[in-house]
C-alpha cells in the first residue's frame, strides 16, 4: 500500500484525507486499515506519533458511510474512543472531526473538569464519542445512556492502565453488548493487557511495529557523557549548537522540571514547565501555548507528558535519563512525527553509563556518541550565520541619514566596528570552552567492560580488567571503587 487513495475510502473521506495533507501511510496504518476495514477486532502494538488515530479513525468512519443512511447515528453512539488523559481526547477528538467533516457526523468529547449537562447533550448528539474512562463511566452508571456502539477503540491502553483505569475499563465494557468490533493499540503489551485482551476482545489481529524500526527511521538519536555539575551548561551548548526550533525536555521531577524551566527563561528561551502539580487550566494553557509555537521549549516529567500529541517537534532532550527503554521510545516519539526528521538526545554522566548501555542495546545501538561542541566551534558558527545574514540584509533608506551624519565625525572604518562591536552578544558563546568527556574519555569509557550483580562482564566469563598494580576492577569499578582480590594469572 502506496496511497491513501488506493483504499478506496468513500469520497467524502477521500476529500477530509486530502485536505489534511495526507498522501502516504504510515506503517500502522498500512496494516491495521485492511484489517478493519475486513471487521476484525485488533491489537496494535505502536508508540506514540505513528499514526495510529488514522489508522482506527479512517476505516471505521468508511463502515459507517457503507451503512447508506448517516441519519441513523445523528442520535446514537456508534463508536466509543478512551483514552487515558483529557489532553489526548482534546486531540483524537479534533483529528476524527476533521475527518468525518464531510461526512457530518459530529464527535463529542468527554473529560473529567467539565460539565456534566453540555457532555450528556453532545453524547446525544454525536455518533462518536472520545472519552477519558473515569468521566465516562459516570455517564453510563447515571442510566441516562443505553449505548450499543458498533466499535470500542482503547488507545494508549498501557497508559490507562498504568494510571489505574483498569476496573473502569472492564466496568464500562459490561455497559456494552457483545456485538462489537474492539480495537486496541497500546506501546507495550505487559501480561495485565494481554489478560484484558484476552476477556473483552474475539480471536484478535496483531499489528506489531517494532521499536527499532519506528526510532530509527526518522530519528537521529545521540548521547552526550558529562559530569553532574556540567548538566545546565551542556544543555545551554547543544542549543546554541543545534538551533531546535520547538523541543521537549524530560526531567525525573517536578522540582528539577521548575528548576530548569526557570534557568532555561534567563538565558533567553521562551520555557515554560510542565508536571502534575501544576493546576488543570495553567497546564491547558502551557500545553496550548506549546502547539501553536508561541512556546519555545517544553519542559516536562513523564508523567505530565503522557497523551501529549504535539506536532513538528524537532528535539527531544533527556536531561535525565528515563528508568526504561519504554519510557525511553515514549519520549523520544514526540519528535520525527509524519515522516518528518527529528532529533532525541540524552545527557548522561558515568555513573548513568551502564543504564544508557541497556537502552541502546535493546534498540539495536540505534544511539550514537558525541561529544558536546567546543566554544570556538560555535563561535565560528555564529560568526558564519552572522555574516551571512549581513550579506542578504536589506539597506534601508534611513541608513543613508544615519550613515551620512556619522560619517562628519568618524571615519567609515570605525563606524563599522563600533556597530559590529554592538552587536557582539549575538556571537558570544556561553560557559567555558570545553564541556563534557572528549573523544578519549569516551572511547575509555566505552571500552570498559560490563558487570552484573556476580561481578561478571557483559559476555558472561570472569572479571579481567586490571588497575594498576594487577589488582582488578570491581563489578563498581567505573564509579570508583576498586576489589582487593589478588591476580590468578
Amino acid at each position: 500500500m502506496t496511497k491513501f487513495t488506493d483504499f478506496a475510502f468513500c469520497p467524502e473521506l477521500q476529500k477530509a484525507i486530502d485536505e489534511a495533507g495526507f498522501r502516504e501511510p504510515s506503517p500502522i496504518q498500512t496494516q491495521s486499515i485492511p484489517l478493519v476495514l475486513e471487521g476484525r477486532d485488533l491489537v496494535g502494538q505502536a508508540q506514540t506519533g505513528t499514526g495510529k488515530t488514522a489508522a482506527f479513525g479512517l476505516p471505521m468512519l468508511e463502515l459507517l458511510s457503507r451503512q447508506g443512511n448517516l441519519n441513523q447515528y445523528k442520535n446514537n453512539v456508534a463508536a466509543v474512543v478512551l483514552v487515558p488523559t483529557r489532553e489526548l481526547a482534546i486531540q483524537v477528538s479534533e483529528e476524527l472531526s476533521r475527518f468525518s467533516q464531510f461526512l457530518g457526523l459530529k464527535t463529542a468529547t468527554v473529560y473529567g473538569g467539565q460539565p456534566y449537562s453540555a457532555q450528556i447533550r453532545a453524547m446525544h448528539n454525536s455518533p462518536i464519542v472520545v472519552a477519558t474512562p473515569g468521566r465516562f463511566i459516570d455517564h453510563l452508571s447515571s442510566g441516562k445512556f443505553d449505548l450499543k456502539p458498533r466499535f470500542v477503540v482503547l488507545d494508549e491502553a498501557d497508559e490507562m492502565l498504568n494510571m489505574g483505569f483498569l476496573e473502569d475499563i472492564r466496568k464500562i465494557f459490561s455497559y456494552f453488548p457483545d456485538e462489537r468490533q474492539n480495537l486496541l493499540f497500546s506501546a507495550t503489551l505487559p501480561p495485565s493487557i494481554k489478560k484484558l485482551i484476552g476477556d473483552i476482545l474475539h480471536q484478535p489481529e496483531y499489528v506489531t511495529l517494532s521499536r527499532k524500526n519506528i526510532t530509527a527511521e526518522h530519528i537521529e538519536q545521540s548521547f552526550y557523557v558529562v559530569d553532574e555539575h556540567e548538566r545546565d551548561d551542556a544543555l545551554i551548548r547543544l542549543y546554541d549548537a543545534l538551533l531546535p526550533t520547538k523541543s521537549i525536555i524530560f526531567c525525573r521531577t517536578k522540582k528539577e522540571v521548575d528548576r530548569l524551566a526557570y534557568f532555561l527563561t534567563s538565558q533567553g528561551h521562551e520555557a515554560r514547565g510542565l508536571h502534575g502539580d501544576m493546576e488543570q487550566k495553567n497546564r491547558e494553557a502551557v500545553i496550548l501555548s506549546f502547539r501553536q509555537d508561541k512556546l519555545e521549549v517544553l519542559v516536562a516529567t513523564d508523567v505530565a507528558a503522557r497523551g501529549l500529541d504535539v506536532n513538528d517537534v524537532s528535539h527531544v532532550f533527556n536531561y535525565h535519563l528515563p528508568f526504561d527503554t519504554e519510557s525511553y521510545v515514549h519520549r523520544i516519539g514526540r519528535t520525527g512525527r509524519a515522516g518528518k526528521s527529528g532529533m532525541a538526545i540524552s545527557i548522561v554522566t558515568p555513573h548513568e553509563y551502564r543504564g544508557l548501555q541497556r537502552i541502546n542495546e535493546k534498540l539495536g545501538g540505534s544511539l550514537l556518541p558525541k561529544t558536546v561542541p567546543h566554544s570556538h566551534e560555535i563561535r565560528n558558527k555564529k560568526i558564519s550565520s552572522f555574516i551571512e545574514a549581513l550579506y542578504i540584509q536589506e539597506i534601508d533608506e534611513r541608513a543613508y541619514e544615519i550613515l551620512e551624519v556619522l560619517k562628519e565625525e568618524m571615519e567609515l572604518s570605525t563606524v563599522a566596528f563600533k556597530l559590529i562591536s554592538m552587536l557582539k552578544d549575538q556571537v558570544e558563546v556561553r560557559g567555558k570552552a570545553q564541556i563534557g568527556k572528549s573523544e578519549k574519555e569516551l572511547e575509555r569509557l566505552m571500552s570498559r567492560p560490563r558487570y552484573d550483580r556476580h561481578g561478571q562482564n557483559g559476555k558472561g566469563g570472569p572479571n579481567r580488567y586490571k588497575q594498576k598494580g594487577g589488582q582488578y576492577r570491581g563489578k563498581n569499578s567505573s564509579y570508583g571503587s576498586h576489589s582487593k582480590h589478588r591476580s590468578r594469572g
